[in-house]
């Protein structure tokens, strides 16, 4: 009793992460995937949750061995030239991650109230600060908790309105099939997946809880018990990535209806669901523009906090600059901007160059004897990061040329 005690006590940081991985860009990404191919690309779902859990895993293993979070250890053990890159880099990238968490905020406001646009993303902004500047750790997982929750129950809700052939779609998210016409959309159902900034947030929220680094059998420990919950976490937000894209598939593949946007599917929801169905949509996404608002914006203060070495803590200056950073960059985006359509366009190929820079020093760091001493990675573990980095690049650079 004790031992399943304990590790329920550190399910937490991984649902932090997921929140990364289902927000309204995944939404976006996976609603218009399945109304146009259907069942072609569940496999891309499943094989960027692999990648994600493999990358995550590595990363938390970096906190727990060093107690110093990404950014930190790239301050501390890279050139100052490259780490100056590589971290201001990351913060444009998680501005352009929190551009499209505030648009979903605003979108499902829209939805809900008609509230403008503009309106909507500065109340997402509030509300987000809010919660980050008056919430430790413990009592934020505890929220992102409920919100994912919510975010589950609302497509369970869904899924129960529609015929699903549940058996073509455990075929489908198992078994590889891409044509040339699916290519860019698979690269952005992907891209929604893995994400910069989850590896640094998750190497922060993972060595926050503090322990003995000089003991080993504690250091273990915490491996085993981040592991379940890094697992647990990335196969729940496999199961609700999934579901978005089978509900897209039973709801608009079917009768041949394409759907190029977050609001489209909420309308046409009402004429083949309900009104109901379309507001659990819109309340879903509103939580998800939320929670991962706040996930981003705590990103944010960790990066610029590892500038100066120093741990995310929001009552100091670094953190809550980086805070800010995050959230008025992206709303000064969405304000700057005519057609914010093409900003997220654009902010996609800030990902497209940041995240194997992100890959290549976690791979540095994790490999490296003088940081990680006897718990660096195994040859085999390199080799697949290696493969993973030069995969994610190749396709990176494929999506941004096209």
């Amino acid at each position: 009793m004790k031992r399943k005690f304990n590790i329920l006590r550190y399910i937490g940081p991984g649902l932090l992460v997921t929140v990364g991985f289902i927000d309204p860009g995944n939404w976006a990404a996976n609603i218009s995937g399945g109304s146009i191919f259907g069942y072609d690309l569940l496999w891309v779902i499943t094989l960027g949750t692999i990648t994600l859990i493999i990358l995550q895993h590595n990363v938390a293993h970096l906190g727990i061995v060093t107690g110093d979070c990404l950014a930190e250890s790239i301050k501390k053990n890279f050139n100052p030239s490259v780490s100056k890159v590589v971290l201001w880099s990351a913060i444009l990238a998680n501005i352009s991650v929190s551009l499209a968490e505030i648009l979903g905020v605003a979108i499902a406001l829209q939805m809900l109230f008609k509230i403008p646009i503009w309106l909507g993303s500065c109340i997402g902004v509030v509300i987000s600060n809010i919660m980050i500047f008056t919430n430790t750790y413990k009592k934020l997982e505890k929220f992102i908790i409920g919100f994912v929750s919510i975010i589950g129950f609302s497509f369970i809700f869904e899924l129960n309105m529609v015929d699903v052939n549940w058996e073509k779609v455990l075929i489908a998210s198992v078994v590889p099939n891409l044509n040339p016409s699916s290519i860019l959309v698979a690269l952005g159902v992907f891209g929604a997946i893995v994400m910069p900034h989850n590896l640094f947030l998750h190497s922060e929220i993972i060595q926050s809880r503090e322990w003995d680094l000089s003991n080993e059998k504690v250091i273990k420990r915490q491996f085993r018990y981040e592991f379940f919950d890094t697992f647990f976490s990335m196969i729940l937000g496999w199961v609700i990535n999934l579901s978005m894209f089978v509900l897209s598939i039973a709801c608009f593949y079917y009768k041949k209806i394409e759907v190029t946007n977050l609001s489209q599917a909420h309308e046409l929801l009402i004429p083949l669901l309900g009104n109901k169905a379309a507001l659990i949509f819109a309340l879903g996404l509103f939580f998800s523009g939320f929670s991962s608002s706040i996930t981003a914006g705590m990103a944010g203060g960790t990066i610029y906090s590892g500038i100066f070495e120093k741990n995310y803590d929001i009552k100091q200056k670094e953190t809550i600059i980086g805070v800010l950073i995050t959230s008025l960059g992206a709303l000064c985006v969405i304000f700057l901007v005519k057609d914010v359509l093409k900003a997220l366009v654009y902010s996609q190929a800030v990902l497209c160059f940041q995240l194997p820079l992100t890959i290549a020093s976690q791979l540095y760091l994790t490999s490296n004897e003088k940081i990680m001493g006897r718990f660096k990675n195994t040859t085999f573990i390199n080799t697949l990061i290696l493969i993973i980095g030069l995969i994610i690049t190749g396709l990176n650079l494929y999506l941004f040329i096209k």
